[in-house]
């Protein structure tokens, strides 16, 4: 079955977070819904839509933002009444406007997800979770890492309260009470769960995740175990998932999965073999969607996707037909509607140009009075610095309420940056000086009209550590201009794994001293990504990392007054010996560092470079022959004279030149990483062989494994 969609503007709120949207369940079978929406400025707003038009229901008065909005009432009936999470608080109002319930927590952080299941309410903190009945505390558990979503199976099904959380240590946490039932392994970290079909499927167990890296999936939620059901990978390299839905758009009576991501997609999936989803449609918007839900609420009899996006703006995709088929007169009514909707935007324009008009006026007296202050207007910024594991790169995606005009990118370790094809700003680099400023990286982004979201794409050198820092400028007056760092750790590459291979040949650092679990923690936070910055519960703590360019691995395991490292790459151990000893150093803690080198390991990393050495090489070959191969055709007039080999080159010219051009300097970064092995290999047993790099850079232009690793045994 075909599906056209087509988009509907209907209202624009203040700044959103995810999960802030909803639909109220219908009045009667083919009646349209309200919508209700709660923005970052406090205000929660519900409005229904009667001739193309928004009718406000009621509007709350602004406050502190709100971080979630859920729907409830008693089980079994509609869901109706609408909870808002401001700030540590949760408020309740009817359908109509209503305040019925202020309940203050005791969670001493604001509440990032809430949940609501009949009378039982679900809150989480960054790493608390907190169970209500009838605002009575029930159950209490710390999480390892910091929670992104919470929901409960539903109870009518399962017959017991079966809460889950999404934690961002890409686990699913399954609680009973207070205790940790079992983990859930993932391969991202999930930022939002869902109820498969919306009620948990037949079973009532069944939940869909998504995750950061853009992956979706279903799993079933036993009593004593989780069954994964599917698993959807990121093939198409899109945004992270921010919300899901599930709704019978198609009208075949099977609900489909709808799905909003950071980058403004919306996907709608088709259970078509019953087993595995299948995309059907995919729409693309320019800003990240914060809530999805279907529905109906245009118009009665049509159905439709909304799509609640991060500027506050409420957008349809419905099956409405926009042209109708029929006689002249309807075709006429039609035109007579948007005749209607057209003079009524032109006023209201109107209208506003004179009000900007005015205000400008007024800040243009009140700022040359004696008694002037200047005002910086505050906008809003919604930031993500992620790695990515495909590419070894980091994303960072900057996202504006209003649109951006420039952004500039300062750093002061060396980057390369990356090239994104969804990006449409120009770039100039400026000329630095990395001596007295410690300016390794100086890049300003001009971006096109209405642009109000920008994706950079950097790569760093691990063991240069340091800040990248963004000052973002966006479109309006007087011009302003906010600052947002971004560290770049040590081991910048390392992604936290579930596990890594005992099997390789490890290297091992050991410390011993006078210091705290907390004192080592913070050492390893700024170490290593991805390690939650609070301090975990126990005596002692394991974490397993993979490195994302070259794919050797890390554990570290801590306690108070030692810690063990133990890496299958010798430079990993090198950068952690160093990186550690200087962080004890400024604390005046005195440590005992001692270490077991294992030389099967630099074989091993050898081999694990090389295939990676070999492709990059030969790729810079191939591009640089393209320039002389095609001069040759164009003198020659056919290439049927030339080798099989280079007769391949022309042909796939523009994609080797496309794969060139988005990896700068890979090559030079991988000769490094193979010096670096060279030095740190002999640093451990004392002896300096800088004089020896030359020789070494000769033998890799060569691209000989074995002369390549016989020179590492006999240097």
């Amino acid at each position: 079955m075909e599906l056209s969609l087509a988009r509907v503007d209907y209202l624009q709120v203040g700044v959103t977070a995810q999960k802030t949207m909803r639909l109220l369940p219908a009045s009667g079978k083919k009646a349209t819904q309200k919508v209700v929406v709660g923005d970052q400025d406090g205000v929660v707003t519900c409005f229904g839509i009667k001739k193309g038009e928004a009718v406000p229901v009621f509007k709350t008065l602004p406050g502190q933002k709100i971080s979630r909005l859920e729907l409830g009432g008693a089980l079994n009936t509609p869901q109706e009444k609408i909870f808002v999470a401001i700030g540590s608080e949760v408020r309740g109002f009817t359908k109509r406007g209503k305040q019925f319930l202020s309940f203050e927590t005791n969670l001493t952080e604001s509440i990032k997800a809430m949940y609501i299941s009949g009378a039982d309410l679900f809150l989480c903190a960054s790493y608390i979770y907190n169970h209500y009945c009838d605002c009575k505390d029930q159950h209490y558990f710390l999480s390892g890492d910091k929670i992104n979503d919470v929901l409960c199976l539903p109870v009518d099904k399962v017959n017991c309260i079966t809460p889950v959380l999404a934690c961002q240590d890409r686990v699913l946490r399954v609680l009973q009470g207070s205790d940790l039932l079992y983990e859930v392994e993932l391969p991202g970290p999930p930022t939002v769960l869902a109820l498969s079909n919306g009620n948990g499927g037949d079973s009532g167990e069944e939940i869909v995740y998504g995750t950061s890296d853009g992956k979706l999936g279903l799993a079933q939620i036993t009593g004593t175990k989780a069954i994964p059901r599917w698993e959807i990978g990121n093939e198409k390299k899109r945004g992270g998932i921010l919300c899901v839905d599930s709704f019978d758009i198609l009208g075949d009576g099977v609900k489909e999965l709808l799905v909003g991501r950071d980058d403004g997609m919306i996907e709608i999936y088709n259970f078509e073999s019953a087993d595995d989803p299948v995309l059907r449609h995919d729409y693309a918007l320019s800003e990240s969607i914060a809530s999805i839900q279907g529905g109906c609420v245009g118009k009665d009899g049509y159905d439709e996707i909304l799509a609640a996006t991060y500027s506050g703006w409420l957008t349809g995709l419905t099956t409405e037909p926009v042209h109708r088929e029929g006689g002249s007169g309807e075709e006429l009514k039609l035109s007579q509607e948007m005749q209607n909707k057209i003079s009524s935007l032109r006023s209201e324009l109107e209208q506003l140009q004179i009000k900007v008009l005015q205000e400008r006026e007024r800040y243009q007296h009140s700022s040359q009075s004696s008694t002037a202050v200047s005002s910086v207007p505050a906008f809003s910024v919604n930031d993500k610095f992620t790695l990515n594991k495909d590419d070894a790169s980091y994303s960072l995606i900057l996202e504006v309420q209003t649109a951006i005009d420039n952004v500039l990118v300062q750093s002061d370790v060396p980057l390369d940056l990356l090239d994104v094809d969804k990006n449409s700003a120009v770039v100039s680099f400026s000329s630095c000086d990395s001596e007295p400023n410690s300016n390794f990286l100086l890049a300003t982004y001009r971006c096109q009209a209405n642009t109000t979201r920008l994706e950079l794409k950097v790569r760093s050198i691990e063991g240069q550590y340091g800040t990248l820092q963004a000052y973002i400028t966006p479109r309006i007056q007087p011009k302003t201009c906010q600052v947002h760092q971004y560290q770049i750790k040590p081991l910048s590459l390392h992604q936290r794994t579930h596990s890594i291979d005992q099997d390789r040949p490890m290297n091992t650092l050991m410390l011993k001293g006078q210091f705290s679990f907390a004192e080592i923690h913070s050492w390893v936070v700024f170490c290593l990504p991805e390690v939650p910055e609070k301090t975990p519960v126990g005596e002692c703590i394991t974490f397993y990392f993979q490195n994302t360019f070259l794919g050797t691995q890390l554990e570290s395991t801590y306690r108070k007054g030692e810690g063990y490292f133990k890496s299958d790459n010798i430079s990993t151990i090198s950068i952690l010996k160093d990186v550690l000893s200087k962080e004890a150093t400024k604390r005046k803690i005195n440590l005992n560092i001692s270490y077991d080198v294992n030389e099967e390991s630099v074989r091993h990393t050898l081999k694990l470079i090389h295939p990676k050495l070999e492709y990059q090489q030969l790729l810079a070959k191939k591009v640089h022959l393209i320039d002389a191969l095609r001069e040759l055709q164009v003198h020659e007039g056919n290439v049927d004279f030339l080798l099989p080999k280079y007769r391949s080159i022309l042909e796939e010219a523009d994609q080797l030149l496309e794969e060139y051009k988005r990896q700068p300097a890979h090559l030079e970064r991988l000769y490094g990483m193979i010096t670096d092995l060279f030095i740190d290999k002999f640093k451990f047993k004392g002896t300096n062989v800088k004089t020896k790099v030359p020789l070494l850079l000769e033998i890799l232009d060569g691209c000989d494994q074995d002369g390549l690793i016989a020179f590492f045994d006999t240097a």
